[in-house]
């Protein structure tokens, strides 16, 4: 699956809009159903509007109704991991026992844990 999911993020990175950084992000999130979504990154002129391509991804799938998040899959060139806001949605529809895999153009790859990459994550739980 994680093939599938690398293609797919890599696809979602070429329909990037990214005028400023230049910089290509896709993701693919695929749900506790095996339903699988992309998301590019989306940058706007004020900055503060940009989203990442994760985020467009996950919001995507709970926009469909699909709530619980299976893995993920990150792609850009240099191969960067989620940033931290992106990890803190992840909290919200994942355990932290998600796996995030980010992969680079040479097709390296790092797989991770939700809970690897935010130690201290503040999940829905805190507010319970």
């Amino acid at each position: 699956m994680t093939n599938k999911l690398r293609d797919l993020a890599k696809d979602a990175s070429t329909r990037s809009h990214s005028p400023y950084s230049k910089a290509k992000v896709g993701s693919a999130v695929e749900t506790d159903d095996g339903s699988i979504f992309q998301g590019c990154n989306i940058e706007n002129s004020s900055f503060g509007g940009t989203v990442c391509a994760e985020r467009v991804a996950i919001w995507k799938a709970v926009s469909e109704g699909h709530k619980k998040l299976k893995r993920i899959y990150v792609y850009t060139d240099p191969g960067w991991p989620p940033c931290g806001m992106c990890l803190q949605v992840m909290t919200e529809f994942a355990q932290l026992d998600l796996e995030i895999t980010f992969g680079d153009k040479a097709g390296n790859e790092k797989t991770k844990k939700l809970g690897e990459l935010l130690t201290q994550a503040f999940t829905p739980e805190h507010l319970k």
